[in-house]
């Protein structure tokens, strides 16, 4: 009986002691940014493809000297570089202004359509470079 009691004891000792918590994924997180290419115009534009490493860009506009008061107009897509459907409408800018956007999508090959009418424009698009945080637990 004494050992049957032991044996019940130990079992339920060990049965109480918590599993030690599992370490937590790698978090994905941007690192930076890598340019991937800027075009300036002042008339609409069908850009070069580019690939995307991830399906994330970062794209940077700005419009100015506009010739004729409200009716500067700037709309950039982003293109499906097979099949030229529209991905993401990232930009619909009427007059002078700029503004920085993250966008994305899919892995895959893309080109801009820049329509443009009265003014003067910059596009700029960058791809962000992707690492993990890692928590590090000493033992």
């Amino acid at each position: 009986m004494v050992r049957v009691t032991i044996l019940v004891l130990a079992v339920l000792a060990a049965s109480c002691s918590a599993p030690p918590p599992p370490e937590p994924p790698p978090q994905t997180r941007v690192l930076g940014w890598k340019h991937v290419h800027t075009w300036t115009g002042h008339t609409s534009l069908q850009t070069e493809t580019f690939t995307s490493d991830n399906g994330m860009f970062r794209i940077h506009w700005e419009t100015k000297n506009e010739k004729v008061a409200g009716k500067g107009t700037l709309k950039v897509a982003f293109r499906s570089g097979d099949s030229g459907r529209v991905i993401i409408d990232a930009v619909d800018q009427h007059g002078a202004g700029s503004d920085t956007k993250v966008v994305s999508d899919n892995v895959r090959w893309y080109y801009l359509t820049i329509d443009s009418a009265n003014l003067d424009w910059e596009v700029s698009v960058e791809e962000p470079i992707m690492g993990h945080s890692v928590v590090r637990r000493d033992p």
